[in-house]
């Protein structure tokens, strides 16, 4: 049986890390492109654009969202968000996945 009969198909997980000051941003792009839901979280690390603690709210804090959505609505967000490197602490990434949504 393949996983069609099952309701699953082939999506794009993306995974996009940034500067909590991106946060609107972001949401206001995939919610331009009838994304149905996306998950966010608060997250710290350190990279090329040093350390992000997340001690204070909003300073130095950085978010990571993911969303699943159509491979062809992936290339759309990817693109437009690659136009955001550079300006801000940003890595977006994203997976081929199955799944039902």
């Amino acid at each position: 049986m393949t996983n069609l009969a099952f309701g699953v198909e082939p999506a794009v997980l993306i995974t996009i890390i940034g500067e909590t000051v991106l946060k609107d941003r972001i949401v206001k792009l995939l919610k331009s492109h009838s994304v149905s839901g996306y998950t966010i979280s608060q997250v710290q690390g350190e990279g090329g654009h040093g350390r992000r603690l997340a001690d204070l709210a909003g300073y130095n804090t950085n978010i990571e969202i993911k969303t699943i959505v159509s491979p062809e609505v992936s290339d759309t967000i990817f693109w437009a968000l690659k136009e955001e490197q550079g300006k801000h602490a940003l890595i977006v990434f994203r997976y081929n996945v199955e799944a039902f949504y």
